[in-house]
């Protein structure tokens, strides 16, 4: 049996991850609005508003690297990231496997890594990537805009590069930064 780095969640699945990121986090889209979840502790909000005004906008955004790199080294051989991407098609990612060549790279818009469908950008929607156990993971705000990263291990991981990347720290464990 071949187990594929990437799969698409079937509609079932999907509504259980949902469900289980709503009571979790306590998910409220709007568009003025923010934050749109319940921050948890440990985690940094940062502010992307200076990535979007960037010359080239449609260049994969220097800290996309950075957030890539730590959820993979985050999750465990064996186990998956969740992506969800609201009102999209989502995925259960194995980032200690091989790319899959489910998507071409063209198709990503040089925002994801090969094999990812998605990049933790907020690209127009909300995109989250989840640990399985929702330990760690991000959330992507398109209309804040702004990346929270949550989880001691993931934190410790992105920081000291991202950092110097995303200076403008809006919020620390949900609450603002002054």
């Amino acid at each position: 049996m071949t187990i594929d780095a990437l799969r698409r969640l079937g509609r079932a699945e999907s509504s259980e991850v949902w469900d289980r990121f709503d009571a979790a986090f306590s998910f409220r889209p709007s568009i003025v609005d923010f934050p749109g979840i319940r921050e948890p502790a440990p985690s940094v909000t940062w502010n992307l508003a200076s990535v979007q005004t960037r010359p080239g906008g449609g260049e994969r955004p220097a800290f996309v690297e950075v957030v890539e790199d730590a959820l993979a080294a985050c999750t465990p051989p064996g186990q998956c990231l969740f992506i969800l991407d609201w009102q999209h098609t989502s995925y259960a990612l194995r980032p200690d496997l091989p790319p899959t060549d489910m998507f071409l790279p063209h198709a990503l818009e040089g925002r994801a890594r090969p094999g990812w469908p998605r990049s933790p950008y907020p690209h127009g929607d909300y995109c989250i990537f989840l640990s399985e156990d929702f330990t760690f993971g991000s959330f992507g705000h398109p209309w804040e805009p702004s990346l929270c990263l949550f989880g001691e291990a993931l934190l410790d991981a992105v920081s000291p590069r991202l950092e110097p990347l995303l200076p403008d720290v809006l919020r620390r464990n949900g609450k603002t930064v002054k």
